[in-house]
């Protein structure tokens, strides 16, 4: 297969034609001319490196009516994801070769985009005792990242027997910082706001005190260390603090943690309840000066679909998580390119390469990822129109959830096409399949 897209700039760059065949970029250049090639017309398109999330909830096994492997496969790619990694709390719970086997097979038969599965931790995410890590990591799916994401390993010492026993495969513990006593019936961010509201306050104290704790586990035992969905300003400081330290720490942030904040809670309507939780105005910009700084190494998107059941209900009673990856590119374009904290090859760093590195997903065969744009490199990358604005429907997104955040909201950019390994996934902003 061969494809001659023309006139794209590359990382927002000056207009050049990228020539993919093989599955990979076999020149860059301008007036290409190659015979009985596909053309795609990229004028006034910024291309970039295929992105990849390193929180994605596709919730198969076991909760197929909020999603499956392929539908979030598919919102994915219409993102211009070209890797998902798929968390472990599933049903069963991925704890086992078994299970990430499985799940890495259910994204291989779709083949929309690479699913990478994450391992739980601890058996059951019961934070009991560990799960089988060693297994997980020589199994198929070849697992290198471990979170029991939605809880906490609240207990430092089975904190740091994960961090030592993912030292011998190179593989990194994802942590869900949430010090789970100073939560219990938490429901929106702690302060003036939760108790004029009367939710039940989240501090960020929780928070912080995890990672504080957790960047001295990893320095300790000279573990790698990654955090979930950072989401107040004392995080930050204290990665940046880790960070000027030597630690092997590495952070996300979220989409609507960028964007969104505290104040969405007044609508009382749980499409805005999130874990954790929305926070200040004051939050959102530390995690904005964070990620441009690159203190917070990534976005992640921790895409949580929902059945309809599971968040149309009174706030209290309502599942926190929302969707994230059909937008999560135009939210940073909101949040950090057009306010200029940001220029393309930030984003392409930021979205690809980081989060590839961190999932050590750069340069492992098929599964190569986060590379540059480049003659000899896998085909994966998108086209994007910067200059669209599209206002959310959430109808018509490609989850088979419709908790999304942004429903009536426009937002910047539209991702027209996606392409895996140089085969299309998404043309003129459409699915393939």
């Amino acid at each position: 297969m061969t494809t001659l897209i023309r006139g794209a700039r590359v990382l927002g760059g000056d207009p050049a034609d990228v020539l993919v065949k093989d599955g990979r970029i076999a020149a860059i250049g301008e007036r290409l001319q190659v015979p009985g090639a596909d053309v795609v017309d990229a004028d006034g398109l910024v291309a970039l490196p295929g992105l990849v999330d390193l929180h994605t909830h596709l919730r198969e096994p076991g909760r197929e009516d909020a999603e499956t492997v392929e539908t979030g496969s598919r919102a994915a790619a219409l993102g211009g994801y070209t890797a998902v990694h798929a968390m472990a709390n599933t049903d069963p719970v991925a704890d086992t070769a078994g299970v990430v086997e499985q799940v890495w097979r259910l994204g291989q038969q779709a083949g929309l985009v690479d699913v990478v599965p994450v391992g739980a931790v601890t058996v059951g995410l019961r934070g009991e005792r560990l799960a089988e890590l060693g297994a997980m990591a020589d199994s198929a799916a070849r697992v290198r990242v471990f979170s029991d994401d939605g809880h906490c390993v609240a207990d430092p010492a089975l904190m740091r027997r994960a961090l030592e026993y993912v030292k011998a495969f190179d593989g990194v513990v994802a942590q869900h910082a949430e010090e789970p006593r100073l939560t219990a019936g938490a429901q929106m961010n702690e302060g003036e706001r939760s108790a004029r509201l009367g939710l039940a306050g989240w501090p960020a104290a929780a928070e912080e005190a995890v990672i504080a704790r957790d960047v001295l586990l990893a320095q300790h035992v000279g573990a790698r260390l990654h955090v979930c969905h950072v989401s107040t300003a004392g995080s930050v400081d204290i990665l940046r603090w880790a960070k000027a330290r030597g630690v092997q720490v590495t952070a996300e942030v979220t989409p609507h943690h960028l964007l969104l904040t505290e104040a969405c809670a007044e609508s009382y309507d749980p499409v805005f309840k999130v874990n954790p939780p929305l926070r200040t105005d004051e939050d959102v910009q530390a995690l904005r000066a964070g990620l441009a700084d690159g203190t917070i190494d990534a976005v992640a998107t921790d895409h949580a679909p929902h059945a309809v059941e599971d968040k149309e209900s009174e706030w209290a009673q309502a599942r926190p998580g929302m969707l994230g990856l059909q937008q999560a590119l135009s939210v940073v374009i909101e949040a950090l390119v057009e306010p200029g904290l940001l220029d393309w090859a930030g984003v392409a760093d930021r979205m690809s390469v980081r989060p590839a590195a961190i999932g050590r997903l750069d340069g492992r065969g098929t599964r190569s990822q986060g590379r540059p744009l480049a003659p000899g490199e896998p085909a994966n990358l998108l086209l994007l129109d910067p200059a669209a604005r599209v206002a959310v429907d959430p109808a018509a997104l490609a989850s088979r959830s419709r908790n999304s955040p942004y429903a009536g909201r426009e937002l910047p950019g539209r991702v027209v096409a996606t392409f895996l390994r140089g085969e299309a996934t998404v043309l003129d902003g459409k699915a393939v399949r």
